[in-house]
C-alpha cells in the first residue's frame, strides 16, 4: 500500500530539488553554458538586471534566477513547456507563466541596451584607422538582415519558410562598429522582402533613426535610401574575393574599404546564432 505524501511535503521535497539544480547551474561553468548557454557570472548580471525593471519578482516556490533559467533553455534548446516542467518540477502552465514574466522583463530593458546613435562622435574605429578616416567619418554603422529560426503553428509555417527549408522571422539589425546592437526590427515572416522591411524600419513610430548627415552601411540588395550606403553593384566586394589579389580601381577601392567596415554587423550577428547553437 502507498501512502501519498501531504501536499505541504511534496511541494518542500520539490523545492529543495530546484534549489539544488540552481545552485549546481550556478557553481558549475560548463552546465550553465549548457542549460542556459551563457556562464555563471554574466547569467547572474543578467537576472539582477531583471529584476531592476520591477517586473520579475521572486514567487514562493519560484525565486527570479529560476525563472529565468527556464526562459534560456526555452530559447536555446527549443523544449516545449512540458518537458521544461518535468526538467524543474513544475506543470506546464507554471512554466509558461513564467517564461511570458521573464520575456516582458526583458523586452523593457530595450531602452537601456538599443542605444541609436546621435554622430555626434566619429567612432574610433574609423577615427583610428587611415584606411577610414576621413572618408567614413559620417558612418554611424552597419545594417542587414539575418534569417533567425522560429516556431509557428502549420497553418503560418508557409509564410515564414522563405529560403530557409524551416521557419524564420527576418530580422532587420544595425550595429555600432563595437559590435552592439543599436536597432533590431522582429517579426517579420521568413517570406518578406527586404525591401519592404526597410520601408517599414524607417517609417514606424519606433523607427531606424538616421542623425542628419550620417549614413549606415548596407549590404547591396537593399534598396538605396538617404542615409545609407551601399556597395558599387557588379564590382568586385565581399573580402574573400580580395584574398586572392587587392582592389585594382576605386571602386574596387571603396568596396573594399565598405566591406571592411560593415562585415561588423555579420560578425555581431555570429555571435548571437553561435550562442544558441
Amino acid at each position: 500500500m502507498v501512502i501519498a505524501k501531504p501536499l505541504s511535503s511534496k511541494n518542500a521535497e520539490r523545492d529543495a530539488l530546484r534549489q539544488r539544480l540552481m545552485n549546481e547551474l550556478t557553481a558549475n561553468e560548463v552546465i550553465c553554458r549548457d542549460i542556459v548557454h551563457i556562464g555563471p557570472i554574466a547569467f547572474a548580471e543578467f537576472c539582477g538586471k531583471l529584476r531592476s525593471t520591477g517586473l520579475l519578482k521572486d514567487f514562493r516556490h519560484a525565486i527570479v534566477e529560476e525563472q529565468v533559467a527556464k526562459f534560456l533553455h526555452i530559447l536555446g534548446q527549443n523544449f516545449k513547456n512540458r518537458a521544461v516542467g518535468f526538467f524543474f518540477h513544475h506543470s506546464g502552465e507554471t512554466i509558461s507563466y513564467h517564461f511570458h514574466n521573464v520575456l516582458r522583463a526583458v523586452v523593457a530593458l530595450e531602452a537601456k541596451f538599443l542605444h541609436q546613435p546621435t554622430g555626434a562622435k566619429v567612432p574610433s574605429q574609423i577615427l583610428n584607422n587611415n584606411r577610414f578616416y576621413p572618408y567614413f567619418k559620417d558612418c554611424v554603422g552597419a545594417l542587414d538582415g539575418t534569417h533567425i529560426r522560429v516556431k509557428v503553428s502549420r497553418e503560418l509555417a508557409p509564410r515564414f519558410r522563405g529560403r530557409k527549408e524551416w521557419p524564420a522571422q527576418n530580422v532587420l539589425a544595425a550595429c555600432s562598429f563595437d559590435m552592439k546592437f543599436t536597432y533590431v526590427l522582429p517579426g517579420w515572416e521568413g517570406t518578406a522582402f527586404d525591401s519592404r522591411i526597410l520601408k517599414n524600419a524607417l517609417d514606424r513610430e519606433d523607427k531606424l533613426v538616421i542623425p542628419p548627415g550620417k549614413f549606415y552601411l548596407m549590404d547591396a540588395r537593399l534598396p538605396l535610401r538617404s542615409g545609407l550606403i551601399a556597395p558599387y553593384r557588379g564590382v568586385q566586394y565581399h573580402l574573400n574575393e580580395y584574398s586572392r589579389r587587392g582592389p585594382q580601381n576605386a571602386k574596387e577601392l571603396f568596396n573594399h574599404h565598405h566591406a571592411s567596415l560593415r562585415n561588423v554587423i555579420e560578425r555581431a550577428f555570429g555571435v548571437i546564432k553561435k550562442g544558441f547553437q
